[in-house]
């Protein structure tokens, strides 16, 4: 579950409550794409404790409820790079999570794991997107037979074609973010 190895990773950084862990989500991680509700995260770190791959302290509190601060356990830290180190599948969608949040709490582990991630999702993202042009996709070309009145045909294909441009140009922005950080991190960590 990624939600896990998001708790897993923030902890290889440092002791954490699980409200100092939603606060994360809401502020520096909200751009990791991934956010849960503050009863899911404590739900998860029950769960996470009960396998033995975190453990908690009591931190008394001066008129508020005591927190309960977690840290890895030996067998947290076996799961973080075990998960770091198993083999990465691009998802068919651009930008997806997954990929964020390997690179951000695998990547953490070691520059080789981030640089082959990195290396991994933009072969397939070259793969995926073509040449270095916007493919000839033009919906004037498609037959549209609009089964609601409402829907002018030739609105319709502009829509279509200006959807599939900012598509487009959304993944070729992606892959010019992957080849500099690739390019910055191979500079300095590959010799």
């Amino acid at each position: 579950m990624p939600l896990d190895y998001v708790i897993l990773g923030m902890l290889a950084l440092h002791r954490m409550s699980g409200y100092d862990l939603r606060r994360w989500m809401e502020g520096p991680g909200r751009y990791v794409g991934f956010g849960v509700q503050l009863p899911h995260i404590y739900r998860r770190l029950a769960k996470l404790a009960e396998q033995g791959w975190i453990q908690f302290e009591t931190d008394p509190r001066d008129g508020a409820p005591d927190a309960k601060v977690y840290t890895l356990t030996e067998a947290g830290e076996q799961a973080l790079e075990e998960w770091a180190r198993a083999p990465y599948e691009p998802s068919p969608r651009p930008m997806d999570p997954d990929f964020k949040l390997r690179f951000l709490f695998g990547g953490q582990l070691d520059p080789q794991i981030a640089i082959e991630l990195l290396r991994t999702e933009l072969d397939y993202r070259r793969a995926q997107r073509g040449g270095p042009r916007v493919p000839g996709y033009d919906a004037r070309h498609t037959v549209l037979q609009p089964e609601f009145s409402q829907i002018d045909p030739e609105w319709a294909r502009e829509v279509h074609t200006l959807t599939h441009e900012q598509g487009y140009a959304s993944t070729s922005a992606y892959i010019a973010w992957l080849e500099l950080t690739l390019e910055r991190l191979e500079a300095k960590y590959v010799c």
